[in-house]
Protein backbone atom coordinates (compact mmCIF):
# COMPACT_ATOMS: atom_id res chain seq x y z
CA UNK A 1 0.00 0.00 0.00
CA UNK A 2 0.66 3.73 -0.24
CA UNK A 3 2.35 5.84 2.09
CA UNK A 4 3.65 9.54 2.37
CA UNK A 5 7.27 8.44 2.28
CA UNK A 6 7.31 5.57 -0.19
CA UNK A 7 10.01 5.20 -3.23
CA UNK A 8 10.50 4.10 -6.66
CA UNK A 9 12.01 4.05 -9.57
CA UNK A 10 11.11 3.52 -13.70
CA UNK A 11 10.04 -0.54 -13.13
CA UNK A 12 8.77 -0.04 -9.44
CA UNK A 13 5.40 0.88 -7.95
CA UNK A 14 4.20 4.30 -9.28
CA UNK A 15 7.53 4.31 -12.02
CA UNK A 16 5.81 0.87 -13.35
CA UNK A 17 2.61 2.82 -14.60
CA UNK A 18 4.69 5.02 -16.66
CA UNK A 19 5.97 2.04 -18.29
CA UNK A 20 2.08 0.34 -18.20
CA UNK A 21 0.80 3.68 -19.96
CA UNK A 22 3.73 3.50 -22.80
CA UNK A 23 2.73 0.22 -23.28
CA UNK A 24 -0.83 1.01 -23.88
CA UNK A 25 0.22 3.76 -26.10
CA UNK A 26 2.44 1.57 -28.18
CA UNK A 27 -0.93 -1.28 -28.45
CA UNK A 28 -3.30 1.56 -29.19
CA UNK A 29 -1.11 3.37 -31.90
CA UNK A 30 -1.70 -0.21 -33.79
CA UNK A 31 -4.94 0.40 -34.06
CA UNK A 32 -6.29 0.49 -37.61
CA UNK A 33 -7.42 4.18 -37.24
CA UNK A 34 -5.62 4.94 -34.18
CA UNK A 35 -7.26 7.92 -32.37
CA UNK A 36 -3.83 9.02 -30.99
CA UNK A 37 0.12 8.04 -32.26
CA UNK A 38 2.63 8.30 -29.76
CA UNK A 39 5.93 6.79 -32.03
CA UNK A 40 8.26 7.00 -29.36
CA UNK A 41 5.95 4.82 -26.41
CA UNK A 42 7.90 1.73 -27.64
CA UNK A 43 11.35 2.92 -27.19
CA UNK A 44 10.86 2.79 -23.79
CA UNK A 45 9.42 -0.23 -23.45
CA UNK A 46 12.42 -1.85 -25.48
CA UNK A 47 15.24 0.07 -23.11
CA UNK A 48 13.05 -1.19 -20.13
CA UNK A 49 13.57 -4.83 -21.66
CA UNK A 50 11.47 -8.37 -20.45
CA UNK A 51 7.89 -7.96 -20.89
CA UNK A 52 7.82 -4.57 -21.79
CA UNK A 53 9.83 -5.03 -24.73
CA UNK A 54 7.72 -8.33 -25.74
CA UNK A 55 5.16 -5.59 -26.23
CA UNK A 56 6.92 -3.77 -28.58
CA UNK A 57 8.01 -6.86 -30.33
CA UNK A 58 5.60 -6.87 -33.84
CA UNK A 59 4.19 -10.39 -33.08
CA UNK A 60 0.92 -10.08 -30.83
CA UNK A 61 1.60 -13.56 -29.92
CA UNK A 62 4.52 -13.15 -28.04
CA UNK A 63 2.30 -11.47 -24.97
CA UNK A 64 -1.35 -13.36 -25.94
CA UNK A 65 -1.68 -13.51 -22.18
CA UNK A 66 -0.72 -9.86 -21.12
CA UNK A 67 -3.72 -7.76 -19.50
CA UNK A 68 -3.09 -5.23 -21.78
CA UNK A 69 -4.25 -7.49 -24.56
CA UNK A 70 -7.13 -9.08 -23.04
CA UNK A 71 -10.71 -8.37 -24.49
CA UNK A 72 -12.14 -6.46 -21.54
CA UNK A 73 -9.25 -4.40 -19.39
CA UNK A 74 -6.62 -4.41 -21.95
CA UNK A 75 -9.41 -3.04 -24.49
CA UNK A 76 -10.97 0.02 -22.30
CA UNK A 77 -7.04 0.58 -20.71
CA UNK A 78 -5.89 1.40 -24.37
CA UNK A 79 -9.29 2.94 -25.29
CA UNK A 80 -8.59 5.34 -22.06
CA UNK A 81 -5.05 6.13 -22.46
CA UNK A 82 -5.81 6.55 -26.48
CA UNK A 83 -8.50 9.44 -25.87
CA UNK A 84 -6.63 10.70 -22.87
CA UNK A 85 -3.42 11.20 -25.05
CA UNK A 86 -5.36 12.14 -28.07
CA UNK A 87 -7.38 15.09 -25.58
CA UNK A 88 -3.80 16.47 -24.07
CA UNK A 89 -2.21 17.07 -27.11
CA UNK A 90 -5.24 18.54 -28.90
CA UNK A 91 -4.79 20.93 -25.51
CA UNK A 92 -1.31 21.74 -25.66
CA UNK A 93 -1.91 22.69 -29.54
CA UNK A 94 -4.37 25.17 -28.65
CA UNK A 95 -2.70 26.83 -26.02
CA UNK A 96 0.08 27.38 -28.32
CA UNK A 97 -2.02 28.81 -30.90
CA UNK A 98 -2.85 31.21 -28.08
CA UNK A 99 0.21 32.62 -27.90
CA UNK A 100 0.99 30.61 -24.52
CA UNK A 101 4.97 29.88 -24.79
CA UNK A 102 5.59 28.03 -21.24
CA UNK A 103 4.79 24.49 -20.73
CA UNK A 104 4.52 22.57 -17.33
CA UNK A 105 4.58 19.04 -17.45
CA UNK A 106 3.35 17.56 -13.64
CA UNK A 107 4.63 14.11 -13.07
CA UNK A 108 6.22 13.68 -16.90
CA UNK A 109 6.86 10.27 -16.37
CA UNK A 110 7.53 8.95 -20.31
CA UNK A 111 5.91 12.13 -21.71
CA UNK A 112 7.37 12.49 -24.80
CA UNK A 113 5.54 15.25 -26.68
CA UNK A 114 8.30 17.63 -26.22
CA UNK A 115 10.17 15.16 -28.64
CA UNK A 116 7.26 14.17 -30.81
CA UNK A 117 4.58 17.84 -30.94
CA UNK A 118 5.49 20.24 -33.94
CA UNK A 119 3.59 23.22 -31.75
CA UNK A 120 6.24 22.90 -29.11
CA UNK A 121 8.82 24.46 -31.47
CA UNK A 122 9.80 27.08 -29.91
CA UNK A 123 8.60 26.57 -26.31
CA UNK A 124 9.98 26.15 -23.54
CA UNK A 125 8.61 22.84 -21.79
CA UNK A 126 9.23 22.27 -18.29
CA UNK A 127 9.22 18.14 -17.18
CA UNK A 128 8.66 17.70 -13.26
CA UNK A 129 9.48 14.07 -12.02
CA UNK A 130 11.73 12.14 -9.89
CA UNK A 131 15.13 12.07 -11.40
CA UNK A 132 15.24 8.57 -12.72
CA UNK A 133 12.34 7.97 -14.61
CA UNK A 134 13.79 11.57 -16.39
CA UNK A 135 17.14 10.30 -16.80
CA UNK A 136 15.72 7.21 -18.56
CA UNK A 137 13.47 8.79 -20.93
CA UNK A 138 16.59 11.24 -21.62
CA UNK A 139 19.24 8.08 -22.33
CA UNK A 140 16.66 6.19 -23.81
CA UNK A 141 16.01 9.24 -26.48
CA UNK A 142 19.23 10.22 -26.89
CA UNK A 143 20.38 6.69 -27.75
CA UNK A 144 17.66 6.50 -30.42
CA UNK A 145 19.10 10.07 -31.76
CA UNK A 146 16.00 11.99 -31.35
CA UNK A 147 16.46 15.07 -29.74
CA UNK A 148 13.49 17.56 -28.57
CA UNK A 149 11.73 20.16 -30.45
CA UNK A 150 10.96 22.29 -27.84
CA UNK A 151 13.61 24.47 -25.01
CA UNK A 152 12.98 21.00 -22.65
CA UNK A 153 14.26 21.37 -19.21
CA UNK A 154 14.11 18.68 -16.68
CA UNK A 155 12.86 19.46 -13.09
CA UNK A 156 13.98 16.60 -11.16
CA UNK A 157 11.42 16.50 -7.45
CA UNK A 158 9.29 15.15 -5.82
CA UNK A 159 6.03 16.65 -5.83
CA UNK A 160 4.86 15.64 -2.40
CA UNK A 161 7.58 18.27 -1.26
CA UNK A 162 7.70 21.97 -2.04
CA UNK A 163 8.67 22.34 -6.34
CA UNK A 164 8.17 25.53 -7.11
CA UNK A 165 11.38 27.28 -6.25
CA UNK A 166 12.69 24.86 -7.51
CA UNK A 167 10.77 25.21 -10.88
CA UNK A 168 12.05 29.20 -10.70
CA UNK A 169 15.75 28.39 -10.69
CA UNK A 170 14.87 26.56 -13.69
CA UNK A 171 14.04 29.48 -15.22
CA UNK A 172 10.15 29.14 -15.00
CA UNK A 173 8.43 32.90 -15.54
CA UNK A 174 5.23 32.99 -13.04
CA UNK A 175 4.53 36.54 -14.59
CA UNK A 176 4.25 35.02 -18.28
CA UNK A 177 0.83 32.98 -19.09
CA UNK A 178 1.52 28.72 -18.84
CA UNK A 179 -0.07 25.90 -19.98
CA UNK A 180 -0.04 23.29 -16.99
CA UNK A 181 -0.25 19.51 -17.73
CA UNK A 182 -1.85 17.06 -15.38
CA UNK A 183 -2.49 14.31 -16.85
CA UNK A 184 -2.49 10.72 -14.89
CA UNK A 185 -1.31 12.17 -11.37
CA UNK A 186 -3.71 13.20 -8.94
CA UNK A 187 -4.97 9.80 -7.96
CA UNK A 188 -1.62 8.60 -6.64
CA UNK A 189 -1.22 11.48 -4.41
CA UNK A 190 -3.65 12.34 -1.24
CA UNK A 191 -6.74 14.45 -1.39
CA UNK A 192 -4.69 17.10 0.81
CA UNK A 193 -1.92 16.93 -1.35
CA UNK A 194 -4.05 17.41 -4.71
CA UNK A 195 -5.24 20.63 -2.96
CA UNK A 196 -1.82 22.19 -1.99
CA UNK A 197 -1.15 21.30 -5.73
CA UNK A 198 -4.04 23.16 -7.31
CA UNK A 199 -3.47 26.07 -4.81
CA UNK A 200 0.45 26.00 -6.05
CA UNK A 201 -0.95 26.40 -9.94
CA UNK A 202 -3.51 29.10 -8.78
CA UNK A 203 -0.85 31.07 -6.92
CA UNK A 204 2.04 30.93 -9.96
CA UNK A 205 -0.20 31.23 -12.94
CA UNK A 206 -0.29 34.72 -14.71
CA UNK A 207 -3.38 35.50 -16.51
CA UNK A 208 -4.44 33.55 -19.72
CA UNK A 209 -2.98 30.66 -18.50
CA UNK A 210 -4.83 27.61 -18.76
CA UNK A 211 -4.21 23.91 -17.17
CA UNK A 212 -5.60 20.59 -18.43
CA UNK A 213 -6.25 18.18 -15.72
CA UNK A 214 -7.26 14.30 -15.74
CA UNK A 215 -9.09 13.35 -12.42
CA UNK A 216 -11.24 9.91 -11.41
CA UNK A 217 -14.15 9.67 -8.77
CA UNK A 218 -13.11 7.21 -6.46
CA UNK A 219 -14.37 3.66 -6.74
CA UNK A 220 -16.76 2.43 -4.62
CA UNK A 221 -16.03 2.19 -1.43
CA UNK A 222 -16.35 -2.24 -1.49
CA UNK A 223 -15.44 -2.40 -4.91
CA UNK A 224 -11.92 -0.55 -3.92
CA UNK A 225 -12.02 -3.46 -0.72
CA UNK A 226 -12.71 -6.08 -3.08
CA UNK A 227 -9.49 -5.08 -5.81
CA UNK A 228 -7.30 -4.29 -2.93
CA UNK A 229 -7.65 -7.96 -1.53
CA UNK A 230 -7.55 -9.99 -4.47
CA UNK A 231 -4.16 -8.17 -5.55
CA UNK A 232 -3.05 -8.98 -2.20
CA UNK A 233 -4.31 -12.49 -2.40
CA UNK A 234 -2.45 -13.36 -5.89
CA UNK A 235 0.91 -12.93 -5.49
CA UNK A 236 1.38 -13.50 -9.55
CA UNK A 237 -1.39 -10.33 -9.98
CA UNK A 238 -0.39 -8.85 -12.97
CA UNK A 239 -1.34 -5.77 -11.84
CA UNK A 240 -1.35 -3.75 -8.12
CA UNK A 241 -2.85 -0.46 -9.36
CA UNK A 242 -5.70 -0.51 -6.82
CA UNK A 243 -2.65 -0.52 -4.52
CA UNK A 244 -1.21 2.37 -5.78
CA UNK A 245 -4.05 5.05 -5.61
CA UNK A 246 -5.52 6.68 -2.92
CA UNK A 247 -9.26 6.43 -3.54
CA UNK A 248 -10.40 9.06 -1.15
CA UNK A 249 -13.07 11.69 -2.21
CA UNK A 250 -11.19 14.88 -2.95
CA UNK A 251 -11.82 18.25 -4.90
CA UNK A 252 -13.36 18.52 -8.20
CA UNK A 253 -11.16 20.69 -10.38
CA UNK A 254 -13.82 22.61 -12.31
CA UNK A 255 -15.30 23.49 -9.52
CA UNK A 256 -12.06 24.12 -7.30
CA UNK A 257 -10.72 26.96 -9.96
CA UNK A 258 -13.96 28.22 -11.14
CA UNK A 259 -14.64 29.35 -7.33
CA UNK A 260 -10.83 30.51 -8.00
CA UNK A 261 -12.16 32.73 -10.73
CA UNK A 262 -11.03 29.82 -13.54
CA UNK A 263 -12.94 29.09 -16.54
CA UNK A 264 -13.35 25.48 -16.68
CA UNK A 265 -14.92 23.17 -18.95
CA UNK A 266 -14.99 19.06 -17.45
CA UNK A 267 -15.68 16.55 -20.14
CA UNK A 268 -16.31 12.81 -19.10
CA UNK A 269 -13.82 10.40 -21.07
CA UNK A 270 -16.50 8.31 -21.60
CA UNK A 271 -18.23 10.95 -23.34
CA UNK A 272 -15.32 12.28 -25.49
CA UNK A 273 -14.58 8.63 -26.56
CA UNK A 274 -18.19 8.40 -27.52
CA UNK A 275 -17.94 11.87 -29.19
CA UNK A 276 -14.87 10.52 -31.32
CA UNK A 277 -16.63 7.57 -32.29
CA UNK A 278 -14.65 5.41 -30.18
CA UNK A 279 -17.25 4.33 -27.46
CA UNK A 280 -15.72 2.31 -24.58
CA UNK A 281 -16.40 -1.37 -25.35
CA UNK A 282 -19.43 -3.07 -23.61
CA UNK A 283 -17.73 -5.80 -21.07
CA UNK A 284 -19.29 -8.18 -18.14
CA UNK A 285 -19.85 -6.34 -14.90
CA UNK A 286 -16.53 -6.66 -12.79
CA UNK A 287 -14.32 -7.53 -16.37
CA UNK A 288 -13.54 -4.11 -17.47
CA UNK A 289 -11.49 -1.54 -16.70
CA UNK A 290 -13.53 0.57 -13.99
CA UNK A 291 -11.41 3.59 -14.07
CA UNK A 292 -12.07 4.47 -17.45
CA UNK A 293 -16.20 5.35 -16.99
CA UNK A 294 -15.40 7.64 -13.79
CA UNK A 295 -12.76 9.86 -15.57
CA UNK A 296 -13.24 13.14 -16.46
CA UNK A 297 -10.88 15.80 -18.15
CA UNK A 298 -10.81 18.87 -16.99
CA UNK A 299 -9.98 22.51 -19.14
CA UNK A 300 -9.51 25.37 -16.99
CA UNK A 301 -8.32 29.03 -18.11
CA UNK A 302 -7.27 31.99 -16.04
CA UNK A 303 -9.53 34.94 -17.12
Amino acid sequence: MRSDSDDWDITTSVGSTALFVAAARTLAAQDEKPLAVDPLAELFLRAAGGEWALLADPDPGLTRDHILRSPDFGTSFRAHIAGRTRYFDDYLLAAREAGIAQVVILAAGLDARAYRLPCLAGAVVYELDRSHVLDFKRETLAEAGIEPLADRREVAVDLRDEWLDVLRDNGFDPAAPTAWLVEGLLIYITPEAQDQLFATLDAASAAGSRAAIEQMTPLPREEYTEMVESEQADDEAKSDWARLIYNDPRSDAAQWFSERGWDAERTGLADYLRAAGRPLPVVEAGAGHVGAPLVNLVTVVRR
